[in-house]
């Protein structure tokens, strides 16, 4: 009996979305991975807090580069500032 090995070879390599500091902008980080998990905005809070936090795993690349931009455009937003009422 014939022992028979095989190798796989695969081209794309799965990566992962790690979020390692979500910054001071938590709620708008939170809902950029609601928007990426399908989590709902609590349970996405508690996993950007609990840094560091796996956000995808096992993804192509194209996906973990457009997930880290989302991720880091939320952290560096900016908000507009609010207009005082005129009387």
């Amino acid at each position: 009996m014939t022992d028979e090995y095989v190798e796989l070879v695969c081209d794309d390599v799965p990566h992962d979305a790690v979020l390692t500091d979500p910054g001071v902008r938590v709620l708008d980080v939170a809902q950029v991975v609601r928007r990426l998990k399908g989590l709902s905005l609590w349970h996405s809070k508690v996993l950007v807090t609990q840094v560091p936090a796996v956000i995808l795993a096992g993804v192509p690349e194209e996906v973990a580069a457009t997930a880290v931009s989302a991720l880091r455009e939320a952290e560096t937003r900016e908000r507009p500032e609010p207009e005082s009422p005129t009387g």
